[in-house]
């Protein structure tokens, strides 16, 4: 099983980036999302540099991936997309279906986690139009998982999002410039402000979503480190880490420690409690609410 690093969700510094991607090359990570997937009033690192970050991780050794944005509503998003998506050195993960059409029957690509492929009727269509892996969607649960897994279509490579917080919804509005009292043409690229999202509260003080400008997300940090024999198992190929501004790479070395069996899950995952941006929860693997903690003791395995 290979270990990849998801695309950054937030809006980092120029600077921020290229350090953290210095830092990403010496890792032992296997595969790279590189790419703007959330907003393109991003800017302060263009597709250029994009393509520049890739050439550098690919002579590190890294598998590297260029992400499309998930809510395209531009022209000048379509343009970025069909560059993007002929780029002609990189491999390409779709995040609609737009990209989708872009690169179906011509180049192998990924499906990305936002695409929606519940069943094994999509699954098998898609393979048809070129994919190479793809990601699970966040709500699907580990027993769904494995019907898919046992019909499988051959070559096929399945993707795990494993640890992050989760980007549940998109939106046309821009809540971060909204909380600003801003409008979105002019929001002042408020999301710089906050490298990890902005957390909401319920009245009750209790870690409700996170706002990342047109993008929602989980308060709650998605943690599948100690189900990774497990899916290991059951035929993943891939598990994925999403980028924090913080602590990354020791993310990354107790996921591969974990893999590699030189590391106890337990005990990584004690030490990744403190690491963390909030509490842990991983209740979509085992088919309950997303926010929920289960113990996997306390589940049955599926057969």
């Amino acid at each position: 099983m290979k270990l990849a690093l998801g695309p950054i969700q937030y809006y980092w510094p120029r600077d921020q980036v290229l350090a953290f991607y210095e830092a990403v090359a010496q890792s032992p990570v296997d595969i790279v999302y590189l790419g703007e997937a959330v907003c393109s009033r991003r800017h302060e690192v263009r597709l250029s540099d994009w393509l520049d970050i890739a050439a550098v991780l690919r002579d590190a050794g890294k598998e590297v991936v260029l992400s499309t944005q998930v809510l395209i509503e531009s022209g000048a998003d379509v343009t970025v997309l069909h560059k993007i998506c002929a780029n002609g050195t990189f491999m390409v993960e779709a995040n609609d279906m737009g990209a989708v059409h872009c690169l179906e029957g011509k180049v192998p690509f990924v499906a990305g986690p936002h695409l929606n492929i519940y069943n094994l009727p999509t699954l098998q269509w898609m393979a048809a139009l070129g994919l190479q892996r793809w990601v699970m969607p966040l709500e699907m649960g580990r027993d769904d998982l494995a019907l898919l897994l046992a019909d499988c279509p051959p070559g096929l490579q399945t993707e795990v999002f494993a640890y992050g917080r989760m980007p549940l919804a998109f939106s046309a509005r821009c809540f971060t410039a909204r909380h600003c009292n801003l409008p979105k043409d002019d929001c002042q690229f408020k999301c710089l402000d906050h490298p990890d999202g902005l957390l909401m509260r319920t009245r009750e003080s209790e870690e409700f979503l996170v706002l990342n400008g047109i993008q929602t997300q989980s308060a709650r940090v998605h943690n599948l480190l100690a189900e990774l024999p497990a899916m290991r198992a059951m035929g993943v190929d891939v598990a994925r880490i999403s980028p924090q501004s913080q602590h990354t790479p020791r993310i990354i070395a107790l996921f591969q420690g974990v893999m590699l069996g030189s590391t106890e899950a337990a005990l990584a995952n004690t030490e990744l409690l403190g690491l963390m941006a909030e509490k842990p929860c991983n209740g979509y693997w085992y088919g309950k609410p997303g926010l929920e903690q289960v113990s996997p003791r306390a589940m049955p395995v599926p057969v």
